[in-house]
């Protein structure tokens, strides 16, 4: 992985980034439109590969290249990053904790209610 001080810097500033709206700011500026695309869809690849979608569906359903879908799932399962398993994990983490406070809400404002009503 190449750290030069461009590459460090470039880092820091996405850490930097406090939430979605500031990350589209900053991506729409240093991105053109066609990275962007690419980005987006890399992602959208990374995730339905994660579900288990295979590359024929990934690619009837997206449009996206079956050459693009191999090089994300390259990354994904063979290559020593482990970025695209990393953030994966993180989301899922995420997305699963609110889908339970979620439910824990929904249960409690059941019971709220038989005892109210």
């Amino acid at each position: 992985m190449e750290n030069n001080y461009n590459s460090i810097s470039l880092y820091k500033a996405l850490l930097s980034l406090k939430n979605e709206i500031e990350a589209e700011r900053f991506l729409k500026d240093i991105c053109t439109p066609g990275e962007l695309r690419d980005l987006n869809e890399r992602w959208l690849v990374a995730q339905m590969l994660s579900d288990g979608a295979s590359y024929r569906q990934i690619n009837e359903l997206t449009g996206i290249s079956t050459t693009t879908v191999g090089r994300v799932a390259r990354f994904l399962n063979e290559e020593s990053y482990q970025g695209y398993k990393l953030i994966l994990e993180r989301v899922k983490k995420k997305e699963n904790k609110k889908f339970a406070n979620r439910f824990t809400k929904i249960k409690q404002l059941i019971k709220f209610k038989r005892k109210h009503v």
